[in-house]
């Protein structure tokens, strides 16, 4: 039994290692569109730094959201999958596309007005004006990001994952060349510099969709699926089912990225200095973050499939193996993280400046925060991924807003403000309510493994 065990363990790991891979990598190489930006957005400027790292993140804000309104797609697909139902997967499929659609048309005419919201949250006129040079451009990106997003779910729930990581990474350096080119004015073109950025960015955006839907109508074990035909029919059982499932990812997004969105507003008001260390720290984090994201993704994927079964064993093992997969490998990165910091400053300015020498001084100790709380985002992520691989979104939800609000804001505003520890103390709150949720997940999916065990 013991062999029969430990084969079976094994089998696991390679699985999630097989889905978990391609996907990091595709979380990796996509988190460094927003990352290559901000690198860029730094050599136009300080002012350009923050105003358009605040511009790009917010459009970050509504691209995660909508994604996680459509990941309702991805258990469906899986579980879909693993009981063999290629109807299903298909009719997921194309509501998943119209549901994207829609989503998309109604957020960008919001996207439109944030200057007007800037201004009423008292953000300088300046960096008003620079951020919305941003996000009136990368705005048309936003309906192929997420439906790119809803895609991946769909290959992730079908196994075939591998080759979103070639896609990625060949969008990203189309993005990262678009960058240099339109933002900075070579090779001919204008110098277009934030603007130029974000259209390269949307460019980039159009591009991987329409690549992977290729990929879709011509890999052989794939386009058996009639995944594209009729999308436009609406099917109102089964799209309500999709946000039955999706609207409570999207909630718990908005909950954790809007957050950090409400931080970069009050540090804004700390000054240019302030915003751009939150700006080096964010991009920072986010880029580590895409581990545990894409792993969460994988194991929503590998429990759906187990679920789809039946097979409460397999949902187990895969569950637990993810979690404390995700510890030992955000271990390694925090130890990284806190061992090369100044490199990682200076890949954004010049640490050798004078002038920036305050700034070294703010973002130095935002590093540090971020590689510890590293640990206990991943947990949390990961363990959620668990729940959505199981179709329990509501509550996780409650358990978010306890964590983010009840925890993370609160701490955060008293410690930033409070206690006079300005950017560091926001950002300590954060991790707060990320360490709260990776426990309140936690009992959760233990609770449900034990109810599963009752029945």
């Amino acid at each position: 039994m013991k062999t029969l065990s430990a084969s079976s363990t094994q089998a696991e790991i390679k699985s999630l290692l097989q889905l978990a891979i391609p996907l990091v990598s595709a979380q990796l190489s996509q988190a460094a569109t927003g990352f290559v930006d901000t690198v860029m957005m730094g050599h136009l400027g300080r002012e350009a730094l923050g105003a358009g790292g605040l511009a790009s993140f917010t459009f970050q804000v509504f691209l995660n959201v909508l994604a996680g309104v459509v990941m309702g797609v991805s258990p469906l697909v899986a579980a879909g999958f693993g009981a063999g139902q290629k109807t299903r997967i298909e009719q997921v499929t194309q509501q998943g596309l119209l549901l994207t659609l829609g989503l998309a048309a109604v957020t960008m005419v919001g996207m439109s007005r944030m200057d007007v919201v800037m201004l009423g949250l008292g953000q300088a006129p300046q960096t008003v004006a620079l951020a919305t040079s941003y996000l009136n451009v990368v705005l048309w990106g936003l309906f192929p990001a997420v439906g790119f997003a809803m895609l991946r779910g769909v290959v992730s729930g079908l196994s075939q994952a591998r080759p979103i990581m070639t896609i990625v990474a060949v969008g990203t350096l189309f993005n990262i060349a678009g960058n240099y080119i339109l933002g900075f004015g070579k090779l001919g073109a204008p110098r277009l510099e934030l603007a130029g950025l974000a259209l390269a960015s949307a460019l980039a955006w159009w591009g991987m969709f329409f690549a992977l839907v290729i990929y879709l109508l011509r890999h052989p074990q794939l386009k058996v699926y009639r995944l594209f035909q009729k999308w436009y029919r609406l099917r109102l059982p089964l799209m309500r089912e999709l946000f039955v499932i999706g609207m409570p990812i999207g909630v718990s997004i908005l909950l954790e990225y809007g957050l950090v969105l409400v931080m970069g507003y009050l540090i804004g008001l700390l000054g240019t200095d302030a915003l751009a260390a939150h700006q080096i720290a964010l991009q920072t984090g986010l880029m580590v973050f895409m581990i545990p994201l894409g792993m969460s993704f994988a194991t929503t994927a590998l429990v759906g499939q187990w679920f789809g079964r039946q097979d409460l064993q397999g949902l187990r093992r895969a569950g637990l193996i993810s979690i404390l997969t995700i510890i030992g490998v955000t271990s390694v990165v925090a130890i990284a993280l806190l061992l090369f910091r100044q490199p990682i400053i200076g890949l954004y300015i010049d640490i050798s400046d004078p002038e920036n020498a305050a700034l070294v001084q703010l973002v130095s100790p935002l590093i540090v925060v971020v590689a510890v709380g590293h640990i206990f985002d991943g947990v949390q992520k990961t363990t959620l991924g668990a729940l959505y691989g199981i179709q329990d979104t509501r509550v996780p939800v409650l358990l978010n807003i306890l964590s983010y609000l009840g925890v993370g804001l609160i701490s955060g505003y008293a410690l930033g403000f409070g206690a006079g520890l300005g950017t560091q103390g926001l950002w300590i709150g954060y991790y707060l309510g990320a360490t709260m949720a990776a426990i309140a997940y936690s009992w959760r999916f233990v609770s449900k493994l034990r109810q599963f065990d009752s029945c």
